[in-house]
């Protein structure tokens, strides 16, 4: 108990730091592949700690990216990381929207390789301005328009900075190697893949993961055992066609609008699969030009989703045929462009009873839930099956913590005090596993 008795009394120590830095962090919030200055800050630090750290095309794989803001979106959000403070030498390593962030630490003694990865963006939402808003009232709410921490992607960040540095306090108390993965573009589940295909959880032994809120809605919770991660693809289906007079030549038109109207409807119609959960949705149809004219060009964005890898790649794999075969009728173009995805997946069952354990002996959580489904998709799912692929472990957990109002919404906030937990309850579970007898 002498460790966990050093990691609550380095966190307790702290407590005013952790809010402190979560707050800047939600004062300076960034969407997907532009966390330049949070992911600078992530780097400083981490060097600061005696990690190695990995930045640019070293953390994240370039042609494996999805979801790309424009360049130009790129380029003012460099320049706006910078003119609040970030290195300026980190955020050009970073150019093209390469914000991942990976820190190494070796222990003095030989073990296994441990890891935990904490995903760093924002949501695309403006934060309210209603006075009875906590952010507002301690004067840390968003200073950016239409960008919000509003899914505790900033606590999750703080927290992984705070695990860091109380880990490398610790070199001659632990064995084995140490991986932190600071993730970039978790919303539209887009980040992940392009980390784990550069292979920075090839060698992970253990891997940890952690959400605060979602099904855990009140402080001093905490669920170990998550399973149901659903797999899921994102699209963007973009049909061309051919402009006419709608009045005077409409067979020299090619109709774009009617190809993607077509198609939404017969998506919708793809059997669900008898080996578990499958879904589909199209949630947004742009179309059309003009009242007269023949629609030239329409977008299609959609999803699909699974309870298991292959289930997704079912429903993936019929909706790109009958996107294809809508266009082939009606004579048009069809580009589809991969956006974002996630795997399926749960949680490894040693390393959650591990982490139930371990959530016990630690003694601040009031109620440790069972199994509990995820039911929904998170792009941690595509580091867990890559460690779980070469025989390693996987877990996430959501922690406890009252909520102002539901994620993404622009009302978002948590209880601070979550932090702490989360902090104890990751450096604790990690020095556990960082041992030689793993």
């Amino acid at each position: 108990m002498e460790i966990l008795n050093e990691i609550i009394a380095k966190v307790d120590a702290m407590k005013d730091d952790l809010i402190k830095q979560r707050r800047d962090i939600h004062r300076h919030p960034e969407t997907g592949w532009t966390e330049f200055r949070t992911a600078s800050l992530v780097a400083e630090k981490l060097s600061s700690y005696g990690y190695e750290v990995l930045v640019g095309e070293k953390a994240v794989k370039k042609d494996a990216m999805m979801g790309l803001p424009s360049d130009e979106a790129l380029r003012n959000a460099q320049k706006r990381a910078v003119s609040e403070g970030a290195n300026p030498d980190l955020v050009e390593k970073m150019t093209g929207g390469l914000t991942g962030v990976v820190g190494i630490f070796h222990f003095a003694k030989p073990g296994p390789v441990v890891a935990l990865r904490c995903d760093m963006d924002c949501n695309d939402v403006t934060e309210t301005s209603d006075e009875k808003h906590f952010p507002n009232q301690q004067g840390f709410s968003s200073t950016h328009e239409k960008e919000m921490h509003a899914c505790g992607h900033d606590g999750h960040t703080t927290v992984g900075l705070a695990v860091a540095k109380i880990l490398s306090e610790m070199k001659d108390e632990l064995a084995g190697t140490f991986k932190i993965i600071f993730q970039p573009a978790e919303e539209g589940v887009r980040g992940a893949h392009a980390m784990a295909e550069n292979g920075v959880v090839d060698d992970v032994d253990y891997l940890l993961g952690a959400h605060f809120g979602f099904k855990m809605k009140h402080t001093g919770d905490i669920a170990c055992d998550v399973t149901g991660f659903l797999a899921t693809t994102k699209f963007d289906a973009a049909f061309t066609g051919k402009p006419a007079h709608a009045g005077a030549a409409p067979e020299e038109g090619r109709n774009a609008l009617l190809a993607a109207a077509c198609a939404a409807l017969n998506l919708h119609a793809i059997p669900r699969h008898s080996a578990g959960v499958s879904r589909i949705n199209v949630g947004k149809l742009i179309a059309g030009s003009g009242r007269n004219v023949v629609g030239d060009k329409a977008l299609i964005q959609l999803e699909t989703r699974g309870s298991t890898t292959e289930i997704n790649k079912f429903m993936e794999d019929e909706a790109a045929r009958i996107l294809n075969a809508a266009a082939a009728m009606y004579g048009v173009d069809v580009e589809i462009k991969k956006v974002g995805g996630a795997a399926g997946g749960s949680n490894s069952p040693e390393l959650a009873a591990f982490l139930k354990d371990k959530a016990k002996e630690i003694g601040i959580f009031k109620n440790i839930v069972g199994e509990c489904d995820f039911g929904a998709s998170e792009d941690f799912s595509y580091f867990m099956e890559k460690v779980q692929s070469h025989g390693g472990q996987a877990a996430y957990m959501m922690v406890g913590a009252e909520l102002a109002a539901g994620h993404h919404d622009s009302h978002f906030n948590f209880d601070e005090t979550a932090l702490a937990h989360s902090a104890k309850m990751m450096c604790y579970s990690l020095s556990q596993l960082l041992t030689s007898k793993k």
